[in-house]
This record gives C-alpha cells, structure tokens and sequence, in this order.
C-alpha cells in the first residue's frame, strides 16, 4: 500500500519537499541594487544646465558699465569701442548709483547697461542692481563674463 507522502519505490517512502529556494531572488535583487546604485548619480536632479560664457553674443559697440568690486566700490562710466576715455563715476550707496544710472541713461536712451562684477560679488547685490537699472527704465541689461 503506498503512503500518501509519496510513491514507494525500493521500500522507502519520499516526503515532498515544501521549501522555497531563495537564492534566485536574492540574486535578482542584488542585481537591482547594482543597476540603482550605478545609474543614481548618473540622473542627479540638482544640476542646473546654465549657458555657457562662449555661447553669449558679442557685446553692443557702446554701453553703460556697472563695475562692481569685492571691497564695495562701484564704478559706472560709457563702455565699447566707440566711447574712448570716458570718465568713470565712483559711487558709494545705492541711491546714488540709481541717480547716476537714471542721468545716464536720461543722456543715453538707447544704451545698454553692462554689469561687471567681481566673482566675489554676492549673488544677490548683482541681482538688485539688475533689478534697479530695470526699474529705472533700461531695457537692456547684461552680465560681462570672460
């Protein structure tokens, strides 16, 4: 008579074996792991893809420049080609500039602004002239780079 764990075969009886073998999935999870670790840095959502410098276009022949240095000294004059000497205007406070700007840009209408500042500038204070010289009605404002 054959027992219901399995068939009789030679006299002895055979249980099922009702494990589950792991070692594949484990296998296919460390797989994963890899292809996440490798591909994790590869798509970094951080970065920002700015333009760079050697794509910009060539400067206007004549400008309204902004020279801003780490030690506050702010100097605006008529920058290009055309403009020769020009005598530069040193400025202390932000009103002043704005008043400078505003009697330049009065005698210039058509000039572009041209901000030159030191990479030791903070962000900020070149983002708030920016916005002053667009307050102050310049159309046309830029960032020099090398």
């Amino acid at each position: 008579m054959a027992s219901i764990s399995g068939s009789m075969r030679g006299g002895r009886s055979r249980k099922f074996k009702s494990d589950i073998n792991v070692v594949p999935y484990i296998d296919v999870m460390l797989v994963l792991l890899v292809i996440f670790m490798v591909t994790a840095p590869i798509a970094d959502p951080t970065v920002i893809n700015l333009p760079n410098a050697g794509r910009s276009a060539q400067p206007p022949s004549e400008y309204i420049q902004v020279s801003m240095k780490p030690d506050s000294q702010t100097t605006v004059k008529i920058g290009g080609s055309k403009s020769g000497a020009a005598q530069a205007v040193t400025v202390a406070s932000r009103d002043e500039l704005i008043n400078t700007l505003r009697d330049m840009h009065a005698a210039h209408p058509g000039m572009p602004v041209m901000i030159a500042a030191d990479k030791e500038i903070k962000y900020d204070e070149v983002i708030q002239v920016l916005s002053e010289a667009k307050k102050v009605g310049i159309d046309r404002v830029g960032l020099a780079t090398r």
